[in-house]
C-alpha cells in the first residue's frame, strides 16, 4: 500500500490521471451525466428489497459465547423476553385494589392472551404472547394451607372483584406471598405488574402498541406504564428508522439553504444535492443487493454520507466562484480548479474512507458494515465529484453563469467574516507561542477528562425526557424491585441433584440476600424462595417457617407440593429436571449497564471467598447481562478501531508528504 501510495503521489501519475478524468468530463459531459443517471437507477432497484435488523443482539457476533449461551439457557430453563404493564394509583388509599382498576387489569390480562400473530417462519402456526407463562392476578395462584401436611391452590383473582371488600382481600392474599411482593404488586399497594412473556422479543413493539391500544378504553384514573428492556430495544429500532427517514430531509433541507445562501445561484446549488442524493442511493442500493440488513447502526448512514459526499463538490464550488470570469469560461475555468483541488481533494476522501474502514476489525458486525459501506460511499462521492461536476458546468448554458465568480464577490472584501478572519490570523502569526500554550493546556485538560469517561448504557435514557417509554421505566422501578431482569444459572456435577440439597440450597438464599443487602439488585427469585414458600405453608403458615427444610426428601416433598398448583411447569424456570443445574432471577432497579457489571463483579467475588457446599459452576444470562458485553465490546472495539485509523491515516500522511513532522501535524 505504502508503494501504491507512493506512487500516485508522484507527479506525473498524478498530473495524467487528473487531467484524463478532467478531460472526460469536460469532453463527455453528456456521457459522464448519462452514465450517473444510470447507476443511481440501476442501485436504486435494490432499494425495494431492503430489509430491516432492529435486533440489538445482532450486534454480537452469533458465535459470541456469551450469546451462546444465553440462548442455551433460555431454551434450558424455558425463559422467554417479557414485556411488563405496570399500573399505579397513588390518590386512592387502597392503591390499585379496588374493583374498578383490577377489572381494567383482569381484562387487560385477557386482551393479551389474544396478542398472537402469524409465524411467517412456521405456515399455520402463531407466534406472541407465552399465555402459559403470563404472571398477573387473574393467572398467579394463591398458595394457602388446607390443614396440616396439605396445601390448596386456586387463583389470585379468578375473576374481578365486585365490592371493596373483595379487592382488598386480593391485596392481603397477593402481599401474604413473598414471592409476589416487589414483583407483581408493589408492597404498598399501590401498583400492580402484568408480565407478558413473548415468543420472539422482535414482537415488542406490535404488542406495545396493541396494549396502548386497549388501555386507552379503559379512562379511569389509573396510570398505565409498559417497560421492560424488550420494549426499549424494540422502540428504539422503530423510532430510529423513523426519525432518520424525518431527519435525512431535514438535513438535506438545511444543507441547501446554507448553500443558497453562500452561492445564490439555484443552478449550482442543487449539484451538491444531487451528488448527494446519488452517493447515498448507490450505497444503500449495493448494501441491499450484497445481501445486508439495514442495522439501526446502518440506518445512520445516510446522514453521514450527506454530509460528507457534498464537501468536495463544495470545494470545487467555491474554486470556481473564485476563479471563474466571462473573459476566461467555463472550460478553462474548470480545468484550473480541478489542477488546484484534484489532489487535496483525493487525499481527504482517502484518510475519511481509511477511517472508516478500520470499522472492519471490530467485533461489532453492523459496525463493520457500517464503516465498510460509508468507507466506499466517501470514495464514490470523490469519484462522483471529479466526473460529475465539470461535466453538470459544461452542460450549465452560459448565461446561467452571469453576475457568477469574481465579479459578484468583489464587493466582499471588506465583509464582516473577511475582517475577522484577517485579524484572527494575524493573531496566530503574532501570538504563536500563546496559541500553542492554549492549545498545550486543552489536550491536557481533554486527557484528564477522558482518563473519567464511565461505559454506561441505558436503553430507557435513550429516549427523550417525558417519552412513556422512560417515564415508564422511572414510575415502575419506583415502586417495585426491578424491571430489568438477568439470570445467574449454576451448574453441578452432571446426573447429580445437588439442588435438592438442603445445604446448596441455604448457599442460593444467602448469596441472594447478600446481593439485595448490598444494594446489587432490587429482588431475585429462586427454587430456594419456592421450597421455603411451600415449606412455610406445609407447617403452618407462619413466617418463622418461611425457611429451607432440614432434609433433601423434604425438599422434594416441597418442590411435589408446588407441582399441584395450575402452572406445575413453573418450576422448570429455576431448575432442570434432574436438579443438575440452577437458575436464579435477578431483578435490576435501574437500566445501566454498570449496575449489571457491578452484580456480575460482586458474584464472582462472592462465590469465590465463599465456596458452595459442593463443586458449582457458573455463568449469566439475560438481555441485561447481554447489553452489558455489548457495551464492553462495542466501547474497546471502537477505540481499537480510532487507534488502528489514526496509525493509517499517520502512514497516509507521511508517505503522501514525506515528512514525519507534518504527518504528525495532520494527525493534530
Amino acid at each position: 500500500m505504502v508503494k501504491l501510495l507512493n506512487y500516485l503521489t508522484q507527479e506525473l501519475p498524478m498530473r495524467t490521471l487528473k487531467t484524463c478524468l478532467c478531460d472526460v468530463a469536460i469532453t463527455h459531459y453528456k456521457l459522464v451525466a448519462f452514465g450517473l443517471l444510470a447507476t443511481m437507477l440501476f442501485f436504486g432497484a435494490f432499494l425495494p428489497k431492503m430489509t430491516m435488523d432492529t435486533d440489538p443482539e445482532n450486534m454480537l457476533e452469533p458465535t459470541e459465547p456469551a450469546r451462546v449461551f444465553h440462548n442455551a439457557a433460555k431454551q434450558e430453563f424455558e425463559l422467554s423476553d417479557t414485556i411488563v404493564v405496570g399500573v399505579v394509583k397513588e390518590n386512592d388509599q387502597n392503591g390499585v385494589f379496588n374493583p374498578q382498576t383490577l377489572a381494567h387489569v383482569f381484562a387487560l390480562t385477557q386482551f393479551a392472551k389474544t396478542l398472537r400473530y402469524a409465524d411467517p417462519d412456521h405456515p399455520g402456526k402463531t407466534t406472541g404472547v407465552v399465555e402459559a407463562d403470563m404472571v398477573a392476578p387473574s393467572v398467579v395462584d394463591y398458595m394457602h394451607q388446607a390443614g396440616p401436611g396439605t396445601i390448596a391452590f386456586e387463583w389470585l383473582m379468578p375473576r374481578p372483584p365486585a365490592t371493596e371488600a373483595e379487592a382488598l382481600a386480593i391485596r392481603d392474599k397477593a402481599l401474604s406471598n413473598p414471592l409476589l411482593v416487589g414483583q407483581m404488586v408493589s408492597a404498598d399497594g399501590k401498583a400492580l405488574c402484568l408480565y407478558l412473556p413473548l415468543t420472539d422479543k422482535l414482537l415488542s413493539y406490535d404488542v406495545y402498541s396493541a396494549l396502548q391500544e386497549k388501555i386507552k378504553e379503559f379512562g379511569g384514573t389509573e396510570d398505565w406504564h409498559i417497560a421492560g428492556l424488550p420494549v426499549a430495544e424494540g422502540a428504539i429500532g422503530v423510532e430510529m428508522f423513523s426519525e432518520m427517514v424525518i431527519a435525512s430531509p431535514l438535513t438535506m433541507a438545511l444543507i441547501f439553504g446554507l448553500l443558497y445562501a453562500m452561492f445564490r445561484k439555484w443552478s449550482l446549488v442543487i449539484l451538491p444535492m444531487f451528488i448527494a442524493t446519488v452517493t447515498m442511493v448507490a450505497t444503500l442500493g449495493a448494501m441491499v443487493a450484497l445481501g445486508f440488513p439495514v442495522h439501526i447502526l446502518s440506518s445512520m448512514l445516510p446522514i453521514f454520507l450527506m454530509s460528507i459526499s457534498i464537501c468536495d463538490s463544495i470545494h470545487v464550488l467555491s474554486e470556481f466562484f473564485d476563479v471563474y470570469t466571462p473573459e476566461k469560461g467555463r472550460k478553462e475555468s474548470i480545468r484550473e480548479v480541478m489542477h488546484t483541488l484534484f489532489t487535496p481533494m483525493l487525499y481527504t476522501s482517502l484518510t475519511t474512507s481509511a477511517g472508516f474502514f478500520s470499522f472492519v476489525a471490530t467485533d461489532i458486525p453492523p459496525a463493520r458494515v457500517f464503516g465498510a459501506f460509508v468507507g466506499v460511499g466517501v470514495l464514490f462521492a470523490w469519484a462522483i465529484t471529479i466526473l460529475f461536476v465539470p461535466a453538470y458546468i459544461m452542460l450549465l448554458p452560459e448565461r446561467m453563469l452571469h453576475n457568477f465568480g469574481l465579479a459578484a464577490h468583489l464587493g466582499d472584501q471588506d465583509s464582516l467574516l473577511t475582517r475577522v478572519l484577517h485579524r484572527l490570523g494575524e493573531f496566530a502569526c503574532r501570538r504563536a507561542k500563546v496559541v500553542l500554550v492554549v492549545f498545550g493546556m486543552i489536550i491536557v485538560a481533554s486527557m484528564w477528562g477522558m482518563s473519567h469517561i464511565n461505559i454506561n448504557d441505558n436503553y430507557a435514557k435513550r429516549f427523550a425526557l417525558g417519552h412513556p417509554i422512560r417515564e415508564a421505566d422511572r414510575a415502575l422501578n419506583r415502586h417495585f424491585d426491578g424491571i430489568y431482569s438477568a439470570y445467574l444459572v449454576l451448574f453441578g456435577e452432571k446426573g447429580e441433584a445437588v439442588f435438592k440439597r438442603p445445604d446448596v440450597l441455604i448457599y442460593i438464599n444467602t448469596l441472594q440476600e447478600w446481593l439485595m443487602q448490598n444494594g446489587y439488585i432490587g429482588k431475585s427469585t429462586s427454587l430456594a424462595d419456592i421450597v421455603r414458600k411451600v415449606h412455610q405453608e406445609l407447617i403452618d403458615g407462619k413466617p418463622e417457617n418461611f425457611r429451607i427444610p432440614s432434609s433433601a426428601a423434604a425438599v422434594a416433598e416441597c418442590v411435589m407440593q408446588y407441582q399441584q398448583s395450575h402452572k406445575p411447569q413453573d418450576i422448570w424456570h429455576f431448575v432442570t429436571p434432574d436438579f443438575s443445574s440452577a437458575n436464579i432471577f435477578m431483578q435490576f432497579q435501574s437500566g445501566d449497564s454498570t449496575r449489571t457489571e457491578a452484580a456480575v463483579q460482586a458474584i464472582r467475588s462472592y462465590i469465590e471467598k465463599n465456596k458452595p457446599p459442593v463443586p458449582l459452576s457458573y455463568d449469566f444470562a439475560g438481555l441485561h447481562y447481554i447489553n452489558n458485553i455489548f457495551q464492553g465490546k462495542m466501547f474497546w472495539g471502537m477505540l481499537t478501531s480510532l487507534a488502528g485509523s489514526y496509525a493509517i491515516v499517520l502512514v497516509m500522511m507521511v508517505v503522501l508528504f514525506r515528512s514525519v513532522l507534518w504527518g504528525l501535524l495532520c494527525m493534530i
